[in-house]
């Protein structure tokens, strides 16, 4: 449970680095965080559980889609209020907005905090026969 927590706030303090008018992705996060773009799935479920101080908003999913449903909707009015280009379609223009913001790179102590609990989920390469 307390890998968890440290692993959200590690997170949170990620996605706390993009400035107004940018946008990142699910997936630049988990790079930042684990240096492999593997965790998307796990930023997801991190920034789901976020405080208010955290700018979700500036979190897509890597084709520059917003939520589905309400919280889009929410979302995509955020990021316009914030002047992040956005196609027809509602979703980040990343060509017209350089490119997904790249947040700093995670303490060792940060990845540490969680290593843990994702070797308990990886297969050992010994049991692999590598």
């Amino acid at each position: 449970m307390g890998s968890e927590r440290g692993f959200a706030e590690a997170i949170w303090a990620l996605a706390r680095t993009v400035p107004p008018g940018r946008a990142t992705t699910y997936g630049d996060l988990a790079e930042a965080h684990f240096g492999v773009r593997k965790g998307a799935r796990a930023v997801g479920g991190a920034m789901a559980g976020c405080p208010d101080d955290v700018p979700w908003w500036r979190v897509v999913r890597a084709d520059g889609q917003a939520m589905p449903g309400p919280s889009g909707e929410e979302q995509r009015a955020r990021l316009r209020e914030e002047a992040v280009p956005l196609t027809l379609d509602g979703r980040v223009d990343w060509a017209a907005a350089g490119g997904p913001f790249s947040p700093p790179t995670s303490s060792p102590e940060a990845r540490e905090a969680v290593s843990v609990r994702f070797d308990r989920v990886r297969p050992d390469s010994a049991k692999l026969g590598r």
